[in-house]
């Protein structure tokens, strides 16, 4: 669950990889500061949610490779179920990349880790409302994203003076 928290939030394998790491390590160090205000798996929510934020921050800061440097992973895939299955993963990954990071946070915790809104707001530091507003307005942008084939500009709605997303 650590894995799928960090994949949602990076969408990157080898960052992927390099924050379960960092989160597992961080975890076992810190075992021993773990206080029981809250179960032990919000406990390492928090610290995989952090591990994948400091790893978005050094991502923001590498520079970006050039289309020589980029490579294409193949699937193997058996059957066309298989594959409309994984193009339709990858189209809901690449979909929530674009949902502004404040309101990915809360989706992912809700949506792939199932965590209920208490744990979401010990771990984000952020009240139970305020959760709510999050992964509610998440859920829209994601919406608005995957039922326009291109980004969005604004907001489907009647009001006229919709603002930008």
């Amino acid at each position: 669950m650590i894995r799928a928290v960090c994949w949602r939030i990076l969408n990157n394998e080898a960052d992927t990889d390099d924050a379960t790491q960092n989160a597992l390590i961080s975890i076992a160090r810190r075992i021993d500061t773990f206080d029981g205000r809250s179960a032990i798996s919000t406990w390492m929510y928090r610290i995989a949610t952090n591990a994948a934020i400091d790893e978005l921050r050094r991502r923001q800061r590498r520079p970006l490779p050039t289309a020589d440097e980029r490579f294409l992973t193949i699937v193997d895939s058996s059957s066309e179920r298989d594959r409309a299955f994984i193009d339709s993963a990858d189209y809901l990954s690449a979909a929530l990349q674009l949902v502004p990071e404040e309101f990915r946070m809360a989706l992912v915790l809700r949506d792939v880790a199932d965590l209920d809104y208490e744990e979401i707001g010990l771990i984000l530091g952020i009240p139970g409302g305020t959760v709510r507003s999050k992964i509610a307005r998440g859920r829209a942008r994601l919406a608005d994203i995957v039922g326009n084939s291109a980004t969005p500009t604004k907001r489907h709605t009647d009001n006229p003076e919709a603002k930008e997303l």
